[in-house]
């Protein structure tokens, strides 16, 4: 399968990375982020969690500061829009993205898929795409009760280590999604696997993506 060296080892890589909360960004993108880490890419991450209060803003600032100890430089933003209404919130919200691009220009913007079956994913989503419209966006998968799993066009292979690191930074950071039956850790090895398999990762694991439109 064809690569787009879009990290390089060495080279500066500014990222934005948007979830709608608290643990999205890490199972969505958490992996490659890793990964580009370990391969010395040097990253400068804006990481914005758009509703996070309570104990589960400290999960958010813990769990950051734990993928992110590698990177060369790193901002948190956390949001306090209610969950599960953002798109009743959505004038807020577009505020709150708005000034975000005020303040950054990314090389690539990290998303929520745009039919995710989340509401408030949906709605970051389709933000996204309305403020970031000349950035190379790649939009991020989060498994669900829903099933809304789809057929991505982009992937980032994982090594066995940076997939049990993953693994491991999820399960510790997020005690409060434990209960959860989705939050299980042969789901995120599992949905990797699946993903591996289909771009035949060396490593038998990779994180997917949808990427609508980019220039060669």
């Amino acid at each position: 399968m064809i690569s787009l060296n879009v990290a390089r080892p060495g080279e500066p890589l500014s990222v934005l990375c948007l979830g709608a909360h608290s643990d999205d960004i890490e199972i969505g993108a958490g992996g490659t982020l890793l990964g580009w880490m370990a391969s010395d890419v040097r990253l400068n991450v804006l990481w914005c969690v758009a509703s996070a209060s309570g104990e589960r803003a400290a999960e958010a600032r813990a769990s950051a500061s734990a993928f992110l100890t590698g990177a060369t430089s790193y901002e948190l933003r956390l949001g306090q829009f209610r969950d599960g209404f953002f798109p009743y919130e959505g004038s807020d919200v577009k505020l709150w993205m708005e000034e975000l691009r005020r303040e950054v220009d990314p090389d690539i913007v990290f998303t929520h898929k745009g039919d995710d079956g989340h509401q408030d994913h949906r709605e970051i989503s389709q933000l996204t795409w309305n403020t970031f419209r000349n950035h190379l966006i790649l939009e991020y998968e989060v498994p669900k009760w829903d099933g809304d799993l789809g057929q991505p066009n982009l992937y980032s292979p994982l090594t066995p280590c940076i997939m049990e690191r993953k693994v491991s930074l999820l399960l510790a950071g997020f005690a409060t999604q434990r209960s959860k039956d989705w939050f299980d850790p042969d789901v995120f090895r599992g949905l990797a696997r699946l993903r591996g398999m289909e771009s035949r990762a060396p490593g038998g694991y990779a994180e997917a993506f949808y990427l609508r439109k980019a220039n060669l």
